[in-house]
């Protein structure tokens, strides 16, 4: 399918609005440039309450954010990971996108600010993400969680997290887990699948910035076939929860999020691959100005609606 009417219309806005690719800017540059699009998510609907907090993690206290619905609990719980290559993004660039889920698929969304890179390079974000993982398995009593209806989700940066979580609970100890959200995932960090170079340039998402996230986030010395880096190259992928997985046609990601469907259908695990003809990366979180962003935020609601409360 052609690249949506309404997609193209915000990347010429964007383009003429200049300014020097990520790729060319410094990390600090890079967070304040992102934190300004969080306009472009729209208006949340209303919720029961938000909490900030911090929890303890393996390198100090990690800041969290609760998103409670409305009614009564025990609700299911999801904990999420917000995206930005592991380098930029934070629980406000992805505010409207928890509330938003919290609200819609009546969960507790438990969103986590794990340490970025380069100032904490892997495998510090999924260490941090573990450890939430586990806090919030913990204390879901307190949180008003149901522990057996526990799902983790996460887009991009975000999505790798998830999935690496789910590995890494079934392998060292749990907690078990209903369900996992991956939204445009990073799945191998080797960049070598076709959509890598069929969407390398003019997307938003650019071959160039994945470049320069993974280079931040591994370091000169880090492996980017290590597994708690790609799942996508984990041995086994048996036994893990049921997935739904969403990718843009659009995106340099597009076809290592496919292939991680395909490995997770080929361990027997229930999943879902779902790839939107037009979108770009990043359009869930966009969805003021892209009527498909909105249709795909609906899917992700709808998903973790049908896991954990059917």
């Amino acid at each position: 399918m052609a690249l949506d009417p309404q997609v193209k219309t915000l990347l010429d806005q964007m383009a003429a609005m200049g300014g020097p690719p990520i790729s060319e800017q410094t990390p600090e540059e890079a967070r304040l440039v992102y934190a300004a699009m969080r306009g472009l998510a729209g208006e949340p609907g209303p919720i029961g309450s938000v909490i900030d907090r911090s929890i303890p993690g393996p390198a100090g206290d990690i800041p969290v954010r609760i998103y409670v619905p409305e009614g009564e609990g025990p609700h299911p719980g999801v904990v999420f990971f917000h995206g930005g290559g592991w380098v930029i993004g934070d629980l406000d660039s992805h505010d409207p996108l928890c509330r938003e889920l919290a609200s819609g698929a009546g969960c507790v969304v438990v969103a986590v600010h794990y340490r970025l890179a380069p100032e904490d390079r892997f495998p510090a974000a999924t260490d941090d993400a573990l450890a939430a993982t586990r806090w919030v398995a913990e204390h879901a009593a307190e949180l008003g969680i149901d522990p057996a209806r526990l799902a983790v989700a996460g887009d991009s940066a975000g999505g790798n997290l998830a999935a690496v979580t789910a590995l890494r609970v079934r392998d060292e100890g749990g907690p078990a887990l209903r369900f996992q959200l991956l939204i445009y995932p990073v799945t191998d960090c080797r960049m070598g699948h076709p959509s890598m170079e069929e969407n390398a340039e003019g997307y938003l998402l650019t071959r160039d910035t994945m470049r320069w996230f993974i280079g931040h986030y591994l370091g000169d010395g880090g492996d980017p076939a290590d597994p708690l880096a790609s799942p996508l190259l984990a041995e086994d992928l048996s036994g893990l929860p049921p997935a739904h997985i969403i990718v843009a046609e659009y995106d340099p990601l597009r076809d290592e999020g496919i292939a991680y469907g395909e490995r997770l259908r080929d361990a027997g695990v229930d999943v879902t691959v779902s790839n939107h003809a037009g979108m770009i990366h990043s359009f869930v979180s966009l969805g003021a100005v892209l009527d498909g962003g909105r249709k795909g935020l609906d899917e992700a609601v709808s998903a973790l609606r049908a896991a954990l409360h059917g």
